[in-house]
């Protein structure tokens, strides 16, 4: 594990290194704030608590989130730095954990700082500070999931605009796949088996389920499997491809 951290912190250094980091974590507060006060009416409302906030969340990664993971592993294809990266005193699990984390810590750093938000409504009213919490916490693991999937593309491909591209179309799929839309496509002709299929799949569903309150094993289960599920086929991906 410290080669890892080692990584870890070669990573998030080499994001702080350029003005690209500060960018994303402005825009993606000066979006928060557009999305919760004037799209959300967080004011008009009436009501002291974040869901004008966290509603957009899966949105706003759906964005965001393929920008800081496109350049995990793409880039060191691209320049060649890949088999050098590789040939260091470490695991290709190591190589592969180490960068995922430094990218979740960064953006566990962009949410971190929409505590104002937090002082906010507490300074207008009483809200439920639990159920805040428990958003947080499930915004960080969507978080988490989107830069997996990520990840895995980024190893796929040495263009960035690519890895981009495709992360961001199966985030969305994942996304919407629980919304109502979706459902009524498949209600009414497809097996009850496909139907909760669809439904377990969502992002949106797993992560709405904790933002009211309520931290079920089942929404944990989900998006830690997807994560697992994604960094193994990040580093098959990368092994498979790391000569090319």
């Amino acid at each position: 594990m410290s080669r890892t951290f080692v990584i870890v912190r070669r990573e998030l250094a080499s994001y702080f290194a350029t003005p690209i980091a500060y960018m994303f974590i402005v825009i993606f507060l000066v979006l928060a704030g557009i999305l919760t006060f004037f799209v959300g009416d967080f004011f008009e409302r009436g009501q002291a608590d974040l869901q004008a906030f966290f509603t957009f969340h899966p949105w706003l990664y759906l964005v965001l989130i393929p920008a800081i993971s496109m350049r995990l592993w793409s880039e060191e294809r691209k320049s060649g730095t890949i088999e050098l990266f590789l040939t260091l005193p470490i695991r290709l699990s190591e190589a592969v954990l180490g960068k995922f984390l430094a990218a979740w810590i960064f953006a566990g750093i962009a949410l971190a700082l929409t505590f104002p938000f937090w002082l906010t409504v507490n300074f207008l009213g009483h809200p439920d500070n639990g159920v805040i919490v428990a958003s947080y916490i499930g915004s960080f693991l969507m978080a988490g999931a989107v830069l997996s999937i990520g990840a895995a593309v980024s190893a796929a491909t040495k263009n960035q605009i690519i890895a981009f591209i495709f992360t961001a179309a199966v985030v969305f799929v994942l996304t919407v796949a629980g919304t109502s839309t979706v459902i009524g496509l498949f209600r009414g002709w497809a097996p009850e088996m496909l139907l909760n299929a669809v439904v377990d799949a969502s992002i949106f569903g797993h992560f709405t389920a904790i933002t009211r309150g309520v931290i079920d094993l089942r929404d944990i289960t989900y998006f830690v499997s997807l994560m697992v599920a994604s960094l193994c086929a990040n580093a098959l991906l990368v092994d498979l491809r790391k000569a090319d």
